[in-house]
């Protein structure tokens, strides 16, 4: 693409220089024709990078709001999530509820006027880039990007397109966001950056102090012809987090069994004769420590052999490991109407709930992940200004991401050591942290602990990106110019899962087995401290921390079965989805009533073929595994099922902007914009989950042919720039979203697996013993343990063909049919104080939807997430070297997740409102160099996600500050 220049003011052409950008990024800005402006430009400092955002957003055609580097090698925060939350609109994700693996307290990805990660794109240097992540118990569905794999020293822009144009690559359904990197022809120059930082995580158990070190280096040669650029990062931390909740999720009522599961039989305020109400699964603490190493690299060469032809070559890679240990404590509930409860209005769940039961596992457990994931790219471009007013530009690139394993065990393993008892437990969830305790025992003993079951999980992320992008401009007179291009693009996505999952919960082998002095005691509220209810005297002291690799080692020693993930995968997803696209656009500057004004009119056809192959296991039969537990053993026979599908879009943008006044800007856009659907929405094949439920198992299926979600875009803003780099704007969005999925369940019986606790022996038993799962088990194992179906060894009980009833699964399909309308309002300031150095930016997104969700309704529903209110504060002092920045972000309350697995049931969880306070301090002396300090989290804030209502704890999570003390020199 390319901007006209009589767009172009001096301090627009010195921003595009200050970029760096390549010819195929989306925003960039041609080269003044007077290079002398360019060599005058030098950018240092928030005030310089604060002007140059409010020169971006001024001069764009569209709604455009950029985030621009402070100095080479200095962008204004170490991770580019946390300063893209300083744009309105956008907020970030900081991975607090266990969803996806990663880093804790970090912002990973973003959301955009309520549009969620998976629906944004984001391009490197207006390429776009693959994806990849892990989920920590399954395969990765979603499509959304993990900025904490990038790291920020060597970028100098990040631009946030909130309306689109036709030469954009599509799918990004929010927002499309931009990282650019510096190219050195555009430099100009010799530059470079070298620093070294020391980080320190008051959440690490070690407090140890890490380091971090960075490079760029840029030059040009033969007059300016041949130009190099390379950066290099390299970044360890330790940190860690502690982690409380109801991990398992909240049973509702309609999940129970009436015939021994219930209410307590003292209940204070219960729920009214048939009101839903929901109890918890189970009550857990972990305490975890995390290494993180990330090294990110790139080269750029240019040549310019003549001034018309530009030829660029580069190379990108990142690479990001993390190895996590993780110790825990927790009960597992029954719901066994037995105990007291106390209960908060609807929706209804306990204040206040405890059980007894017998022979009950008092459970410590123990765990390690590790992962790594690496980013390749390369990539060559040529462009060629064929005459004045005619160009062409060729770019193409190969990216790869890949998340997999870096454990010697799998990427997610952990194993269980519990005591067994008759026990009464009780659990507080009136503060916002779930407090467990129990009568029964003062604390824990070593010699009363044994293994159980334990899994051992690897999961596999892959995707790659091939693209040829062929693209062209045409001067059709000083005030017109038309820009053409097409795309041929494939991306290849893969995904899978195996586990190696041993339910041993009635105890693998006996308490002598495992030596005492492997058990270290430590306290368990010491590591809340900072979380209402910490202090409750009924919380259970102790908890145990483990040597993880010891305890494997001894579990197979004893068990005989190998502690590590299989090699194998039973869930394997490839998808390949192939992309033709064909654009124009026409820009058009003219006067309207005396009144400078732009029009850009754009149309993007786009073509995709959707390829997708599921590996399909055989399921052979159920097992009763323990009380509530029941697993699919399956075949060694599994094939590949492929199903393919595709859809085409017709994709409008108009942009039409308008200087009332030279400090005065109206802008309005409309467009339409589409976002691809999850990866197992549309998969080929149906799956079922291993894991069954006594009512039922689940399962899913998907859709190739399943068309994107298409939206329909309105925008409306006025700016006032009434000072330099300072303004107040305004603005209205509206998103018109059509093809949000809707989740089909349909009740089914595939294969016929006879369900063992639906049937004969069961209720057999269940009318002798009065219901208490355990009891049915031993009454079974008694009575029929000289059956085939019958293994009293390993604890197992098999469905028998014929006897008992066909186990029900809960079906998922994707169903594209569910519209939704998105509107709100953007409000940003900025304001320098003169000469000052004093300045500040400050902003605030309302965001709202037509749908909402009903939280006693215990019927699947559809609902948006990521869907919340957001605000941002920025102040700063920036002169005679000194520089001091202050920033507060704050998001509200929003819906994260409909369905978060656990027991299979559609349950809410919400994020609750979050807020950070990050500081920053700097002095650059005269020879370049910069000593500086920061701090984030400086109050120490804690997040929470909860169900139907605030005592409903689902994650709570206690990270705290982190500190950086560091050099930098800049040449």
């Amino acid at each position: 693409m390319r901007t006209p220049t009589f767009k172009l003011n001096p301090l627009a052409s010195g921003i595009a220089f200050a970029l760096g950008a390549s010819a195929v990024s989306p925003v960039t800005a041609q080269t003044s024709d007077d290079e002398s402006v360019l060599e005058e430009v030098i950018v240092t400092g928030v005030r310089q990078s604060l002007l140059e955002s409010a020169s971006i957003k001024r001069d764009s055609d569209g709604v455009v709001d950029a985030i621009v580097a402070e100095d080479i090698g200095k962008f204004p925060d170490t991770n580019l999530a946390e300063s893209l939350q300083r744009i309105t609109g956008v907020s970030i994700d900081r991975s607090g509820a266990g969803a996806q693996v990663g880093a804790e307290g970090e912002g990973q990805r973003v959301t955009v006027r309520g549009i969620g990660a998976d629906f944004n794109l984001v391009l490197l240097n207006g390429r776009s880039m693959p994806a990849s992540s892990l989920f920590p118990v399954g395969t990765t569905n979603g499509r959304s990007f993990d900025f904490s794999n990038l790291a920020s020293e060597s970028v100098r822009a990040v631009e946030v397109y909130k309306t689109s144009m036709a030469n954009i690559p599509t799918g990004g359904l929010g927002a499309t966001i931009n990282v650019v990197t510096a190219r050195p022809l555009d430099i100009g120059e010799r530059s470079m950056s070298l620093g070294a930082k020391a980080v320190h995580d008051s959440s690490d158990q070690d407090s140890a102090w890490t380091p971090e070190v960075s490079g760029i280096y840029s030059d040009v040669f033969a007059d300016g012809t041949f130009g190099v650029t390379v950066s290099a990062i390299y970044q360890e931390r330790e940190f860690g987090y502690n982690q409380a909740g109801v991990f398992n999720d909240w049973v509702p009522s309609n999940f129970l069994d009436p015939g021994w599961q219930g209410l307590p039989p003292d209940s204070t305020n219960p729920p009214a004769e048939g009101e839903p109400f929901w109890l918890p699964q189970s009550v857990g603490y972990g305490v975890f420590d995390v290494d993180r190493e990330r090294l990110n690299g790139q080269l750029v060469l240019q040549w310019r052999p003549v001034d018309e032809l530009t030829l660029t070559l580069d190379y990108t890679y990142a690479e990001t490991e993390l190895q996590q240990r993780g110790n825990d404590l927790s009960f597992w509930f029954i719901q066994n109407a037995s105990g007291r409860g106390v209960f908060t209005d609807p929706p209804v769940s306990p204040l206040e709930y405890s059980e007894f039961a017998t022979v009950r596992d008092w459970s410590t457990g123990t765990s390690q992940a590790g992962w790594k994931t690496e980013l390749d790219s390369i990539g060559f471009n040529a462009d060629w200004a064929v005459r004045d007013g005619l160009g062409f530009a060729l770019d193409y690139h190969s990216s790869q991401s890949t998340s997999g394993v870096a454990s010697p065990y799998g990427v997610n393993s952990a194993m269980g050591i519990p005591a067994l008892y008759d026990i009464t437990v009780e659990a507080n969830f009136r503060n916002d942290l779930p407090v467990l305790g129990t009568p029964t025992i003062s604390g824990l003993t070593p010699a009363d602990h044994l293994f159980s079951g334990a899994a051992f999980r690897n999961s596999l992320s892959d995707m790659e990106i091939e693209q040829l992008d062929l693209s062209g401009y045409f001067d059709i007179n000083d005030r017109q110019t038309l820009d053409f291009g097409v795309l041929l693009s494939e991306t290849n996505n893969r995904t899978a899962f195996g586990e190696n999952q041993y339910a041993d919960w009635g105890g693998v082998g006996t308490p002598e087995d495992v030596p005492d002095d492997l058990f270290t005691v430590t306290c368990l509220p010491c590591n809340f401290t900072n979380i209402p209810g910490a202090g409750d005297p009924g919380f259970f002291p102790e908890m145990f921390m483990y040597d993880f690799a010891t305890m494997a080692a001894l579990r197979e020693q004893i068990s005989g079965a190998p502690s590590r993930a299989p090699d194998e995968f039973t869930n394997d997803l490839r998808t390949k989805e192939e992309t033709t696209a064909a654009y124009v656009q026409w820009l058009l500057n003219f006067d309207m009533g005396g009144m400078n004004s732009n029009l850009r009119l754009g149309l993007r056809y786009e073509k995709t073929d959707v390829t997708s192959s599921s590996l399909t296991p055989v399921p052979l039969w159920i097992d009763w595994v323990a009380a509530n537990e029941y697993f699919i053993t399956y075949s060694g026979e599994q094939d590949f099922t492929t199903q393919k599908g595709d859809y085409d879009n017709w994709l409008p943008n108009i942009d039409w902007s308008v200087s009332v006044r030279d400090d005065l800007i109206v802008r309005a856009s409309y467009s339409q914009t589409i976002g691809r659907q999850a990866w197992d929405d549309i998969q080929g094949g149906q799956t079922l989950d291993r894991l069954v439920r006594q009512v039922a198992g689940t399962g899913s299926s998907g859709d190739p042919s399943l068309v994107p979600l298409e939206s329909k875009n309105y925008d409306l803003s006025f700016e006032w720039y009434y000072g330099e780099g300072s303004y107040a704007s305004v603005g209205y969005f509206r998103k018109d979203v059509e093809n949000y999925v809707a989740i089909a369940t349909r009740a089914s019986t595939p294969f016929n697996l006879p369900h063992p606790g639906n049937g004969q022996w069961f209720n057999e038993c269940a009318a002798v013993t009065g219901g208490d799962l355990v009891l049915i088990r031993e009454c079974i194992f008694e009575t029929y343990g000289d059956s085939e179906y019958v293994n009293v060894e390993a604890g197992t009980i098999r469905g028998v063909p014929g006897q008992d009833p066909a186990a029900t699964f809960n079906l998922s399909t994707p169903i594209a049919q569910r519209d939704v309308e998105i509107d709100g309002w953007e409000f940003a300031f900025q304001h320098l104080f003169g000469d000052s150095g004093f300045g500040f930016s400050a902003n605030y997104t309302m965001v709202d939807s037509d749908i909402a969700y009903d939280n006693n309704s215990v019927e699947d529903q559809f609902a948006i997430l990521g869907l919340s209110d957001s605000a941002n504060i920025v102040g700063f002092y920036d002169k005679n070297g000194w520089i001091a920045r202050l920033a507060w972000n704050w998001r509200d309350e929003f819906l994260a997740n409909t369905n978060p697995g656990g027991i299979g049931q559609p349950n809410p969880t919400y994020t609750e409102e979050y807020q950070q306070l990050d500081a920053i301090v700097s002095y650059t002396f005269e020879n370049g160099v910069t000593l500086f300090a920061e701090g984030f989290n400086l109050t120490d804030e804690y997040s929470r996600a909860v169900g139907r209502n605030p005592n409903m704890a689902r994650f709570v999570t206690q990270t705290g500050p982190r500190y950086g003390l560091g050099v930098r020199w800049t040449y």
